[in-house]
């Protein structure tokens, strides 16, 4: 797991949050690595939230799923965090 495989990653989910909400200076990606575990935290505008998780979390879990192949494809795993307003980071 390089460095590189970190970033591209963490850019891949903020550039399909951003292709999502309304407000895309608003989104926040940060990664928090973990032995064998990545968790991307992912932050949107309040007003933004229902957008990235979508109708019964449907957009979430498409989001979720493209983790899945980048894990599959790098050996390591990758869990995507969707925080809203006053969620501890």
């Amino acid at each position: 797991m390089t460095q590189n495989d970190m970033v591209a990653v963490e850019e891949l989910v903020r550039e399909i949050a951003r292709a999502l909400v309304d407000e895309p200076s608003a989104v926040e990606v940060e990664s928090v690595s973990r032995d064998e575990n990545t968790v991307l935290k992912l932050r949107v505008a309040p007003q933004d939230v229902g957008k990235v998780i979508g109708k019964q979390g449907r957009t979430a879990r498409s989001v979720r799923t493209i983790l899945g192949a980048v894990s599959m494809k790098l050996h390591h795993r990758y869990t995507l965090d969707i925080l809203e307003e006053g969620d501890e980071e």
